[in-house]
């Protein structure tokens, strides 16, 4: 009941007002967020801090205050996506190139995409699918809240995107193999321990890697291609494809694994403000036996 109340009577009301309102209300999220609660400023502060060894004290608080900005402007982001108009999500996402992928489209050859969580990764379940030949498929881990998981599927889907839980992802594979489908992996959380990594090194830290992207790319032989998201100015995006493999299974084991984070790193060196650094990314440590791969 709770959840309806606060959908319908403050999260949908807001979603309806424009770009420049929301804004201002993420202005002033910011200061609630970072200069009054200080939302898991520890965790951020630690992240950074590891991440970042060789910058002094003042540029990790620059780029806290930075990620703060960048956090409160995503949550306004994600609320507008529940009322954006399909004109909208074309203004405010443009895909580069998205000739790369209508070539294995064109082939009846599907792909998966992968990217981390940077900038604002919502808007490419928005509005990927307009861009696309392929039917795009997003892996999600279902929300606990059974209320609020049925309408963010109904946001997030009505654009054409399909979204499958991380739960049934394994029979989604086998059972759309048939299908031309470009499906989205988000590939930088932490795994837990009941799960197959790849180890390698990370924003100066040892890193565990989720293998799923490389485990279905090579059972499946599907390309692998990473999606760089980058902010153009205030709630626009570019979505930019590079090609990882398009052969797989011809490369060695953790390859696709340690690319495609090396491409995520590549960007967050670049603008750190930008990723997600409120979740614990470094819960997993390795142990003697666990090897670390580069290439």
């Amino acid at each position: 009941m709770m959840s309806k109340v606060l959908y319908y009577l403050i999260i949908k009301p807001l979603s309806w007002l424009p770009f420049g309102v929301l804004y201002g209300i993420s202005n002033v999220l910011y200061v609630v967020l970072y200069k009054v609660i200080g939302y898991r400023k520890a965790v951020v502060m630690g992240n950074l801090t590891a991440s970042f060894p060789e910058k002094s004290e003042k540029e990790i608080k620059a780029i806290a205050s930075r990620f703060y900005n960048h956090l409160a402007d995503l949550i306004v982001e994600s609320v507008k996506f529940f009322s954006i108009s399909k004109r909208q999500a074309l203004k405010r996402l443009h895909v580069v190139n998205p000739e790369l992928l209508d070539e294995f489209a064109n082939k009846g050859q599907s792909v998966i995409l992968v990217g981390g969580h940077y900038c604002n990764w919502e808007i490419i379940a928005v509005g990927l699918d307009l861009y696309i030949k392929h039917q795009s498929v997003a892996l999600f881990s279902k929300l606990s809240d059974a209320f609020f998981n049925k309408v963010m599927l109904e946001s997030r889907t009505k654009f054409g995107i399909k979204m499958v839980t991380t739960k049934d992802s394994a029979r989604y594979f086998e059972e759309e193999s048939s299908k031309v489908t470009a499906t989205i992996f988000g590939a930088d959380q932490s795994p837990t321990y009941n799960k197959n990594v790849v180890w390698t090194q990370f924003l100066n830290q040892e890193t565990a890697l989720a293998f799923g992207t490389e485990r279905y790319a090579k059972k499946f032989d599907y390309p692998v291609v990473y999606g760089a998201i980058q902010r153009t100015k205030r709630g626009h995006y570019s979505f930019e494809l590079s090609l990882i493999t398009d052969k797989p299974n011809e490369t060695p084991l953790g390859f696709i694994s340690v690319e495609h984070t090396r491409r995520l790193e590549k960007q967050i060196l670049a603008e750190p403000s930008n990723w997600l650094w409120t979740h614990k990314r470094w819960k997993r440590k390795r142990q003697e036996d666990e090897s670390i791969i580069t290439f």
